[in-house]
């Protein structure tokens, strides 16, 4: 989508209509900059539904169907989670025709024309529009704590966008500093980007952006939080998830010791603690009110996503709920890393064994598994009664089996992952990672748990893509840890048995054709480099008891 189209277009969404009040003068006319500030200054209520604006963007029935027509992959940021855990080697699914992550499991969604490119890069860019909405609209030095309330959620709104979109359009932080990134669009400099477009900046500029954003969102945030403004709810940004960003950015970084403090200050300011032992023994994640959950989008029942009945992320991610994955066969985890997982961790019961046969759930559900999810014949000849190592993680909405209301909220932040990038930090660091790691993963996963890994980091990688599984942020480990994706094992269907090598061009999204056309700055040399769909490799045969 052309940067222009965000810079002037009227956007007919009740996100940006809501704003209006930020734009129009009480007798008429359009207000000047200064007037914006004064009156976001004076009245900083009026920033609210501007700020409501932000977050409504990550849920939203097919926002892009005026540029790609209807898709029932387009659905807010979410539809951004399931294309980069398709693209991993660990979130498994059947190239078929119900499957509408298929295209990023071969990874047919590089080509700058696919709609995935089109649906991520509008997706990222309308929240970067809203955002700086907000941000222009308000007085960055004002001492008002609604002010700078409001202002931390955009600041941070638009960190979270751009730190994403540099893991996704270009390779890791060091050693890629001065290499092409994405246009850096703000509230200050949007109006010559309208008259003489955006060029790509660098990483590293990308990266001071996000800094920037975070470092102010951090100290506005925390003045508002001390003098007893506090958010509502979950979904919007507290000082807690703000270090939370700041401690993936300074992780992607390499910025070893200020992540490890960031992720701390988020363990330390925030009201979520990490979830039992028993609160992860049944499939769960689905609330943000969850006692674990950070940050996490609300769904209600009368979200057009959920009126839709299957255009929405649990109908494609879930197992227990109705919605495509009944169709498609569902997601199942990679039985090479499934086979990595002790049988006294909890999370074993997160996914079917290699029989079909959930640990975690009642005879009920199970017999539910073994009628939704039939084995093959050569399976059951094998003893195997429903899909191997199928997704048990989610829970259904309210918990009711086959439920129809796919009403799940998005998990956006976890406490959980702050430990893990704790744990990793401290280790890289000099510090005692190895305890941390141990430490957690003994209180909240699995009692028996000793690390006697060599190799801290990857052990901590190891933790993090079981316990983040199918929640939309184990790519950006794989990218800024240089892991290339290896399916060999995996159970990946023949087609789908792809072994990319770290910083193989295909591994990186190209910028969508329609912007390439509409930014004045840009040309196609300007793109990332157009590269083949890699072909499938001979798979290497794991057994399946």
């Amino acid at each position: 989508m052309k940067l222009k189209y965000f810079l002037f277009a009227a956007l007919a969404t009740s996100a940006f209509t809501a704003c209006e009040d930020l734009d129009t003068a009480p007798e008429g006319g359009t207000l000047t900059e200064d007037q914006k500030v004064e009156i976001g200054d004076a009245k900083p209520e009026r920033a609210e539904a501007g700020v409501r604006g932000i977050f409504s963007q990550f849920n939203v029935y097919m926002p892009n169907y005026d540029a790609i027509g209807s898709r029932h992959n387009d659905f807010g940021y979410s539809s951004i989670m399931l294309f980069t855990d398709c693209n991993t080697e660990d979130l498994i699914s059947g190239d078929n025709g119900y499957n509408w992550g298929g295209n990023s499991l071969t990874y047919d969604d590089r080509p700058y024309t696919s709609r995935e490119s089109q649906i991520l890069w509008n997706d990222y860019y309308k929240i970067i529009f809203s955002a700086n909405t907000v941000a222009g609209s308000l007085n960055a030095d004002s001492e008002d704590p609604l002010t700078q309330y409001y202002l931390g959620q955009a600041l941070a709104a638009r960190a979270f966008c751009y730190l994403e979109l540099a893991q996704l359009f270009q390779f890791n932080y060091k050693g890629h500093e001065k290499s092409a990134c994405v246009p850096l669009i703000t509230n200050e400099n949007s109006s010559k980007a309208a008259t003489e477009g955006a060029p790509r900046a660098t990483v590293e500029d990308v990266y001071a952006q996000v800094n920037a954003d975070l470092t102010k969102a951090i100290e506005v945030l925390g003045k508002a939080q001390k003098a007893g403004q506090k958010r509502s709810d979950r979904r919007y940004i507290d000082l807690a998830v703000a270090y939370g960003l700041r401690a993936r950015m300074n992780l992607a970084m390499q910025n070893w010791a200020e992540a490890a403090a960031d992720a701390q200050a988020a363990i330390d300011n925030t009201d979520a603690r990490p979830a039992t032992i028993n609160e992860v023994s049944k499939p769960t994640f689905c609330s943000a009110d969850e006692p674990n959950w950070m940050w996490g989008i609300y769904i209600a029942e009368t979200d057009d996503v959920v009126s839709s009945g299957i255009v929405n992320w649990i109908s494609h991610n879930g197992t227990f709920n109705y919605g495509y994955g009944q169709y498609s066969g569902g997601h199942q985890i990679s039985k090479k890393l499934y086979k990595t997982i002790a049988d006294t961790d909890i999370r074993k019961g997160w996914w079917s064994d290699d029989k079909g046969f959930c640990a975690n759930v009642s005879d009920e559900w199970n017999a539910y598994l073994q009628v939704t999810f039939k084995p093959t014949d050569k399976q059951k000849a094998a003893g195997i009664v429903a899909t191997p190592y199928l997704n048990c993680k989610f829970a259904p909405y309210q918990g009711i089996l086959n439920n129809d209301v796919n009403a799940n909220d998005l998990p956006l932040m976890r406490v959980e992952e702050m430990y893990l990038i704790l744990a990793e930090a401290q280790h890289m660091a000099g510090q005692n990672g190895k305890s941390t790691l141990e430490q957690f993963i003994k209180t909240y996963r699995d009692p028996a748990y000793v690390c006697t890994a060599s190799d801290v980091q990857n052990e901590v990688y190891r933790q993090k893509r079981i316990e983040l599984w199918g929640e939309g942020r184990i790519w950006f480990d794989v990218m800024r840890l240089n892991k290339g994706v290896d399916r060999r094992g995996a159970g990946y269907e023949p087609n789908c048995v792809l072994n990319i090598p770290a910083n193989d061009p295909i591994l990186l999204w190209r910028l969508p054709q329609t912007e390439i056309n509409g930014n004045s700055a840009l040309t196609d040399a300007d793109n990332n480099p157009s590269t083949p769909v890699p072909s499938a490799v001979e798979d290497v045969d794991i057994p399946l008891q």
